[in-house]
């Protein structure tokens, strides 16, 4: 087994499992990374277990009407959930479970602040820890950056590296949120594939 923290951390990105917006997951070895623009990352853990998980998130809510349950994971609630009921199926004890959450950064200027998606989704993240009450140990919200966040599991550690936005970081971050989102309401309904939310 790897030991990541001995290793730099430019090493242990390089080995991270990307994940992108609308994905989470639960690792109790592997480093899981992802990079932000206005959407949040949370990390979740339990340290006695020593497993973590994290998720990727473009919205606070998002209505069923017309969306499939893969879109559905492109909002906090939905993505929320998931991330916290793979946890607790892995044996994760709710009442050791912390958190430390990442972005909401704004990366476009031309965007109205009623339509500040970046703070409604550090707001929604900090509203919904609070309800379900877990912990916010670590966090970097809002402010002019696109961000790169890496988590090593078994220790509960982040990263959290602040990149200065230009218009063509900005452009490119904006560019792979919306493609992923595209590709999602794209991809034909799997045949018995449904997630479940309690």
């Amino acid at each position: 087994m790897v030991d990541y923290a001995s290793l730099p951390v430019r090493e242990i990105e390089r080995l991270a499992r990307v994940i992108h917006p609308g994905e989470w997951v639960v690792e109790s070895a592997r480093p899981i990374a992802t990079l932000l623009g206005s959407c949040v990352a949370v990390c979740l853990f339990d340290g006695v277990l020593r497993v973590a998980g994290m998720n990727h998130f473009m919205l606070p809510t998002m209505s069923r009407g017309s969306h499939s349950d893969d879109d559905m994971l492109l909002a906090g609630d939905a993505c929320m959930t998931s991330l916290l009921n793979a946890l607790l199926a892995r044996g994760a004890d709710r009442r050791r479970i912390q958190a430390k959450a990442f972005g909401g950064g704004t990366v476009v200027d031309a965007v109205p602040p009623a339509f500040a998606i970046g703070k409604r989704n550090a707001d929604f993240t900090r509203e919904w820890l609070e309800r379900e009450r877990i912990p916010l140990v670590a966090s970097d919200f809002l402010g002019p950056w696109s961000r790169k966040v890496v988590l090593i599991p078994d220790t509960g550690d982040a990263w959290c590296k602040r990149m200065a936005s230009s218009l063509v970081d900005a452009k490119t971050v904006e560019r792979e949120e919306k493609a992923y989102a595209d590709a999602l309401r794209q991809q034909p309904e799997a045949s018995g594939k449904k997630i479940e939310l309690f």
